[in-house]
């Protein structure tokens, strides 16, 4: 007699890798959009924020087109969606928006104050001060909280213990 394979868990699925694209694409679109608001109302008011676009864009590509810089921030929109679209699959958070909020907290810590002055050689946020850190610390929280909203529904099916694509179950 053969030998049954153990059924994968549900985050391992193909329907659930489907699902968990397109809600990363939905979501982190949504909120790649909804970011861009605080952000340009920083940018008027005179604060550094979006300052590692360019940069990334000029690695990348060799340059820093306004086209370009708008499709490297949905894409990066899209790909940081996906660990807390994970965090989803595993919490029982009664309020996604909150996880999302922290998770931008996070984002912002390990990426733009961390990672990103490291790679491109420029001072730590903290060292020039709270002008420096709070602007993009906030619009990072809108994305995540953006996220935790927009995801609602995600969420509940995944808790429901259904892959989010296979409604056919009860």
């Amino acid at each position: 007699m053969p030998k049954k394979r153990p059924l994968a868990p549900p985050y391992m699925s193909r329907l659930f890798s489907v699902a968990l694209a397109k809600e990363s694409l939905r979501s982190g679109t949504i909120a790649s959009l909804v970011m861009m608001a605080p952000g340009f109302l920083f940018k008027a008011m005179g604060s550094r924020v979006g300052h590692y676009g360019p940069k990334l864009g000029e690695l990348l590509f060799g340059e820093s087109s306004p086209m370009l810089l708008f499709a490297q921030h949905l894409v990066i929109g899209w790909l940081s969606a996906v660990p807390l679209l994970l965090l989803f699959s595993f919490t029982q958070a009664t309020s996604l928006i909150l996880v999302g909020a922290t998770y931008g907290i996070a984002y912002y810590v390990l990426v733009n104050s961390l990672a990103l002055p490291l790679i491109f050689g420029d001072p730590m946020p903290w060292q020039l001060g709270l002008e420096f850190i709070l602007p993009s610390l906030i619009v990072h929280i809108v994305y995540g909280a953006s996220i935790g909203f927009t995801a609602r529904g995600y969420a509940q099916t995944l808790r429901q213990g259904v892959p989010p694509l296979d409604r056919s179950q009860p």
